[in-house]
């Protein structure tokens, strides 16, 4: 009797223990959430003006706090509306906002390989795919026909330069896809991108184009990504 009373209650404190930590990680994930909310607002104060050219003080500000910004990222229908950064690899804004400091949801970023003024043939750009739907975690919404259909442009502004860029394609690829995560892919480029869409429009694309494409996390299948690919246009 006394031992089963023993179990029983060991049972009872394992299983506080439990909850006691399910509920920290609840916190820990609701309050990085919620500071990432904080940051983006905070952030929106320095965003460009649409359609010119981003050398204003907005964002000549937010380079003076960090010298890795790169320009602003705005896809409309989305809540993709943020600055992004580069650093010297791929790793080091995973898990580190604007300001260098931890945070779950990291800072979207330009892959290390490519032009930070956009002159590389595939600039290719990344961010987490967050539950609330932060960062790139609305980039699903062009898997649907109609949402792509309806959104067919996105606008990049850098330092003295504001670019739109024409939307065409939506895949699902693995993470290690040589084909898409190549800032010189080549002229099988397009080609590659067609046969390989979920959604794809034909915008008069040509190899000697260069191309933005924006990457985040899928769940469909292990290493899977999502990406939407576009043509840089003046």
């Amino acid at each position: 009797m006394k031992r089963k009373r023993k179990a029983r209650a060991f049972a009872a404190v394992a299983l506080l223990g439990v909850l006691a930590f399910c509920g920290v990680k609840i916190w820990s994930g609701t309050q990085a959430y919620r500071n990432e909310k904080d940051l983006h607002r905070q952030l929106l104060q320095y965003k460009p003006a649409p359609g010119q050219p981003a050398a204003n003080q907005g964002l000549l500000d937010l380079r003076a706090r960090n010298g890795d910004v790169a320009g602003w990222l705005t896809v409309p229908g989305t809540s993709i509306d943020y600055p992004f950064v580069q650093a010297a690899d791929n790793d080091f804004y995973l898990r580190r906002d604007l300001d260098k400091a931890y945070a779950l949801a990291g800072t979207i970023f330009l892959d290390y390989r490519c032009a930070k003024d956009f002159t590389s043939q595939n600039t290719i750009i990344y961010g987490h795919h967050m539950k609330n739907g932060s960062m790139f975690g609305t980039l699903k919404k062009f898997q649907d026909g109609d949402f792509f259909a309806a959104h067919r442009t996105a606008a990049i502004q850098l330092p003295g330069r504001a670019y739109t860029v024409e939307l065409f394609a939506f895949l699902v690829i693995r993470s290690d896809d040589a084909s898409i995560y190549d800032a010189a892919p080549g002229e099988g480029f397009l080609a590659y991108v067609e046969r390989s869409a979920r959604q794809y429009r034909d915008i008069g694309a040509a190899n000697a184009d260069r191309f933005v494409t924006l990457s985040t996390c899928a769940y469909e299948f292990d290493n899977a990504r999502m990406v939407l690919v576009g043509r840089l246009a003046a």
